[in-house]
């Protein structure tokens, strides 16, 4: 089985669960924010829209450096759950077409990230997907279904039913 056939459905089941909780933000809360060091709901949905991005300049790229490699993409604002469900969906087919378009030798080739031109990882380019796509949504996920909580907001199922979908 070529990797990409691993990687593909555990993509499109964490962009699934990722949409899901997109899908509940609520227009009149975007600039709710849990404490004044975190982000609004509103640039916290954003930039879980970005992330799937990753997930088409990885292939396309041997390297990375931020943030001069960032770009109109990555500036980008929504202004609203709309915006941000488009943004996403953009962004995930985008992903999903540059992974599938991987052979194994592409995905074992070296991938480096670098910060002002500084290294921070080199690595195959299976983990820079793992890392900055799959890693990055799960972990910014988690952060967003604590503000749906905090919201007082029905909490998707993602890995099975969710307390407020019970079975």
């Amino acid at each position: 089985m070529a990797m990409r056939d691993a990687l593909l459905p555990e993509f499109d089941h964490e962009m699934a669960n990722t949409r899901k909780c997109l899908e509940r933000i609520p227009d009149d809360r975007l600039e709710w924010r849990p404490h004044p060091k975190s982000w609004t709901m509103k640039s916290i949905g954003t930039h879980l829209a970005k992330v799937p991005l990753w997930g088409s300049k990885i292939p396309a790229t041997e390297s990375v450096d931020m943030p001069a490699a960032g770009g109109a993409e990555w500036a980008a604002t929504c202004e609203n759950r709309a915006d941000i469900l488009a943004m996403f969906d953009r962004n995930v087919a985008a992903a999903r077409a540059a992974i599938a378009s991987l052979d194994d030798a592409a995905l074992m080739a070296q991938w480096t990230f670098t910060w002002n031109g500084h290294p921070v990882m080199q690595v195959p380019r299976v983990a820079a997907l793992r890392t900055f796509v799959f890693s990055h949504i799960i972990h910014h996920r988690g952060q967003f279904t604590m503000y749906l909580r905090l919201c007082d907001l029905p909490m998707p199922g993602l890995y099975g039913p969710s307390a407020d979908e019970a079975m």
